[in-house]
């Protein structure tokens, strides 16, 4: 019994160091999203952080529109990017988990 639950206490440990493998490897991951006419440009990671953002010098005539640009790319990009964490830290958090009768966590 005890050698089960140390087994799965090693499993357990190990989903959670690939958890947060995952998390790190995020890091790297880019998303690049845009305006509907390429007028502005972002890159956040999969962490969701802003890397870039690039705006064209016509939008700079025009706050208001400027400011609708950016929280829609924005938001679509933050949308883009949670998608991709959440898929791929539930993947890694899957492959790690040990089989607990009745747990399905991730599924």
């Amino acid at each position: 019994m005890f050698g089960d639950l140390m087994g799965m206490m090693g499993k357990l440990k190990e989903a959670q160091q690939k958890i947060e493998d995952t998390k790190k490897r995020l890091n790297n991951v880019f998303i690049d999203e845009q305006s509907s006419d390429g007028l502005l440009k972002i890159t956040i990671t999969a962490n969701h952080t802003i890397k870039s953002v690039q705006i064209d010098d016509s939008l700079l005539e025009d706050k208001e529109q400027l400011e609708d640009y950016l929280v829609l790319t924005l938001n679509r990009a933050i949308e883009r990017a949670t998608k991709i964490n959440e898929a791929e830290v539930a993947a890694s958090a899957q492959d790690g988990m040990p089989d607990l009768p009745g747990l399905d966590l991730f599924k």
